[in-house]
């Protein structure tokens, strides 16, 4: 199987990217975001205090994932409840941020990730798929970009929502999500030796495609 692995801060715009990628190379994405966020829905509804050790591990031994596509949209079925519609709810994002951490958690989803990536040719995105889940990827992308731009992308996206944060709010989460991805204890946020870095600072969507397509097309043809 041929196998990307896109890594990169929150709101570097790694899903877009990836998606737009899958398309044009015919290939299958993953979103790990997603299936963190599905997890942390289903924390949220059983209404469970603050993580630690004894919960997570409580939590982790009575959890089911699924990943399944309908109509080329990924789905997060948890426990046998969809929850695919309440992935990008800012409550969950936070929850996601806090639970990620937990060895148990990460161990859950990276089976998930390595056995879509022996099944397909796949782009797979997330914060630790070059270095800990697919270290043997064909493509190894890294994004990075300003905090300040990224805050404002993501506060453009949400900006028409009820209840949306404020722009402020947005980018304060994100450098408290940027500290604990980098900081954390187990697989935390790091370019893999062998990973290209792209700033997407100063591209727009369309020149960050175009740039790793061209990439990718190169590896892919040095397989062949």
């Amino acid at each position: 199987m041929f196998n990307i692995a896109i890594d990169g801060f929150v709101g570097s715009g790694k899903s877009t990217l990836s998606t737009e990628i899958a398309k044009r190379l015919n290939l299958k994405a993953l979103d790990t975001g997603a299936i963190y966020r599905g997890i942390a829905c289903y924390y949220l509804k059983l209404n469970l205090p603050n993580p630690n050790d004894e919960i997570i591990n409580k939590f982790v031994s009575n959890l089911n994932v699924e990943i399944k596509f309908v109509e080329n949209i990924q789905n997060v079925i948890v426990n046998g409840e969809n929850f695919t519609n309440m992935l990008r709810d800012e409550n969950t994002s936070m929850m996601a941020s806090l639970i990620s951490p937990y060895k148990m958690i990460r161990n859950k989803v990276r089976l998930l990730q390595q056995k879509f990536a022996s099944e397909n040719d796949c782009i797979i995105e997330g914060r630790d798929i070059g270095t800990d889940v697919l270290p043997n990827a064909q493509v190894k992308l890294f994004l990075t970009g300003n905090a300040t731009i990224r805050a404002k992308r993501r506060f453009l996206q949400i900006k028409d929502k009820p209840n949306s944060p404020t722009y402020e709010e947005i980018l304060e989460d994100l450098n408290l999500r940027d500290y604990r991805d980098t900081h954390r204890e187990v697989a935390p946020l790091k370019p893999a030796k062998d990973a290209i870095i792209i700033d997407s600072t100063n591209m727009n969507l369309e020149e960050m495609i175009n740039y790793c397509v061209d990439i990718i097309k190169s590896k892919m043809g040095k397989t062949k």
